[in-house]
């Protein structure tokens, strides 16, 4: 892979990590609840799991997609389904000091888990396959994990930290509460450009 081929990837990994989507919304949020130690499984799960995703979409499963598209609309009918539920669970978190007695962060394993109903990962996974390891070898599709595995950690680090940092703000249980229901509204409408593309 050549350099600049190298720093395309990099900034394509920049751009699709650190911008708004179910993560990133989803750290957002758990940082204001939880705080930045309690969120770490869930950010170190996001990056590992996220390179394992590419790896095995890069090395068979978009083998699937090309062969049946029809499961590519399955895969975004169920992970919509998913969002949204959880969009709700979000809208409806307890107040900090609920949540430390009951509602808990993502664990390492249910964040790495997550990023196969995440219609944005999929579709990162997807077009960082396709555009820079068109040819599917093993070692230029362990390439692209270890670059996004490189870029992914600091840039979803930064939402979690904004999150951390708006405790202080949302300290009062009803501006916390307009925060949840806002973060919940904001991440279906993150939905939208992993659905339009299905309808069209």
């Amino acid at each position: 892979m050549t350099h600049d081929v190298t720093f395309a990837l990099t900034a394509f990994a920049f751009v699709s990590s650190i911008t708004p989507g179910p993560n990133n919304l989803m750290l957002l949020t758990s940082g204001a609840n939880f705080g930045f130690r309690r969120t770490l499984p869930h950010m170190l799960g996001i990056g590992i799991g996220f390179g394992v995703m590419i790896v095995l979409v890069g090395l068979g499963l978009v083998r699937i997609f090309d062969a049946f598209p029809v499961a590519h609309l399955v895969l975004t009918v169920v992970g919509t389904a998913y969002l949204l539920w959880l969009s709700w669970k979000i809208a409806n978190a307890q107040p900090p000091d609920a949540a430390r007695a009951g509602t808990k962060p993502f664990t390492f394993v249910q964040a790495a888990l997550f990023q196969w109903v995440n219609p944005k990962a999929w579709q990162m996974a997807l077009t960082a396959i396709t555009l820079y390891a068109p040819d599917r070898t093993a070692v230029a599709i362990f390439w692209v994990a270890l670059v996004f595995a490189m870029i992914n950690l600091p840039s979803v680090s930064i939402w979690t930290v904004l999150g951390q940092q708006m405790r202080r703000i949302l300290s009062k249980p009803g501006r916390l509460r307009a925060f949840n229901w806002s973060m919940a509204a904001l991440l279906v409408a993150s939905l939208v450009p992993a659905i339009l593309p299905r309808l069209g």
